[in-house]
């Protein structure tokens, strides 16, 4: 088991059962999946991208993305449906507390001119959603070998039933919020 799931269990659960009373333990919000998901609307002309995002991405995650393709065609950015277009992994259990820690402690320290994130960027339903410009942070990207700087969008969905109750599992876990 993860430091940060004996560390959910030991501090977060009871600090989050005393601030908003929770009288079944089943009712604490806790982390259900995170997903990474890398869009190349680039790769309709050049294919060898979805590769070289797909094997970053498989780094970064420690487990093989899925393609993802166009659910509609769009004439305007010559775009077919069923077109690769992008690559996501979804994280779970032992993984998705691993990237955490490692997102929250090494990689988002490592942004330059980091102050913390936002906390608005919640979705309604307690779940977090940030994107990074530059997948070039993440520790286990060698930078020599990088042909194009990607972005990369980070979901982190909870079982928090409210805003207020996702941002602070998330903040009660390291989340660096600035408000």
């Amino acid at each position: 088991m993860s430091q940060l799931k004996l560390y959910y269990n030991k501090e977060v659960v009871p600090s989050l059962i005393k601030k908003f009373k929770y009288k079944n333990i089943m009712q604490v919000p806790k982390l259900e999946k995170i997903v990474l998901n890398i869009g190349l609307g680039e790769a309709i002309q050049n294919i060898k991208l979805l590769d070289s995002a797909s094997e970053d991405l498989k780094i970064i995650a420690g487990q093989r993305p899925v393609v993802t393709r166009a659910k509609k065609s769009i004439a305007a950015f010559k775009l077919r449906e069923g077109m690769p277009i992008g690559c996501m992994v979804t994280l779970r259990r032992d993984r998705m507390y691993d990237f955490y820690y490692k997102l929250v402690n090494i990689t988002l320290p490592r942004v330059r001119d980091f102050r913390g994130l936002s906390g608005k960027a919640l979705d309604g339903h307690g779940n977090y959603t940030l994107g990074i410009k530059e997948h070039i942070i993440f520790p286990e990207i060698d930078y020599d070998k990088i042909d194009k700087i990607k972005g990369l969008n980070i979901s982190i969905v909870t079982t928090a039933k409210t805003d207020e109750e996702g941002k602070e599992l998330l903040r009660l876990l390291g989340m660096p919020f600035l408000n």
